[in-house]
């Protein structure tokens, strides 16, 4: 029983079901919608390869240097996938990896966001400043409110050199994309599915709604049982909330819910950048455990110097 009652505290495990749960809805959606058959096979086989990738990632942390050389690789990639991906009516957001082309901005944004919220340096920002200028070349207006948005909401908790830099870059770019046009057609089943789906069947668009809702959970939890952490938790709810809304907005995917590997995979490697125990429940295991110095708070520790 205090086995499972540490996982219904931890925003991971919460995280783990609320992936599970938002695809198998998307999977009921394009199933009832008469999708192809490999569109639902795609999203399963990148639900179970983003299982596992979670499972393998590393329990003691990265440190400060480790966090930001990540940070700066995902923004060079992000910045090559702008001049060097695959271009669809002006706009190059994706690279194909097989047959299947991924949008790489899904996959490793909320990761580097999360990273960035928790380890805060000159390496990570740097990385940080590259996404916000590859948004804006690719360009990627959804992608770029949502760093925009995310980096807004750090800044409320933490007001330090690091953000307020990154927040203006990504300010900056974000007004660019407004700027530039974005013609880009309705994908069936990936773009403005949260409308579509109603008129496949009124369950299908209640499917489809509450798998949206059910990525902000995670946060949700994390907000309230965990004060120590909450600008992270913040980051994570706002970064899958602006997805959702982008995808409301205009046609940009609609994460996990609908067609497409990237988000799914981008929302359990992000789950592994928030803390795997909240403080409400690590309080409850220390008091019941010999005190030690060096037993991290928690299982995702970042073993860093908080930003001054």
């Amino acid at each position: 029983m205090k086995k499972h009652d540490r996982r219904l505290r931890n925003p991971r495990s919460i995280g783990i079901v609320c992936a599970i749960t938002a695809t198998g809805l998307g999977l009921l959606y394009m199933a009832a919608a008469g999708a192809p058959k490999i569109y639902l096979a795609v999203n399963a086989l990148s639900l179970v390869i983003g299982l596992a990738l979670f499972a393998v990632t590393p329990s003691t942390g990265l440190t400060s240097r480790l966090s930001g050389v990540m940070v700066i690789a995902f923004g060079v990639l992000l910045l090559a996938t702008a001049h060097f991906g695959v271009s669809v009516e002006g706009a190059s957001r994706w690279i194909r990896v097989g047959g299947l082309s991924l949008q790489t901005s899904l996959i490793v944004l909320p990761v580097m966001l999360l990273a960035f919220a928790r380890c805060r340096g000159l390496l990570a920002t740097i990385g940080m400043i590259l996404a916000g200028v590859a948004l804006a070349v690719q360009p990627d207006r959804a992608m770029a409110g949502v760093l925009t948005a995310a980096l807004a909401v750090l800044a409320l908790y933490r007001q330090d050199r690091w953000v307020v830099s990154t927040f203006a870059v990504a300010a900056a770019g974000f007004v660019t994309t407004v700027i530039r046009s974005d013609s880009l057609p309705a994908v069936p089943y990936v773009d403005q599915i949260l409308y579509s789906s109603f008129q496949v069947h009124a369950l299908a668009g209640i499917a489809v709604a509450a798998g949206a809702l059910l990525l902000i959970v995670p946060s949700i939890v994390g907000q309230w049982l965990d004060s120590s952490n909450r600008e992270v938790h913040a980051v994570f709810g706002t970064v899958w909330l602006g997805m959702v809304v982008a995808a409301a907005l205009g046609n940009y995917p609609t994460p996990l819910v609908g067609y497409g590997g990237s988000a799914i995979l981008g929302y359990l490697l992000s789950l592994s950048s928030i803390p795997g125990r909240t403080a409400f429940a690590a309080t409850a295991a220390e008091a019941a455990a010999p005190t030690d110095a060096t037993t991290p708070r928690n299982r995702m520790d970042f073993h860093c110097e908080k930003a001054s």
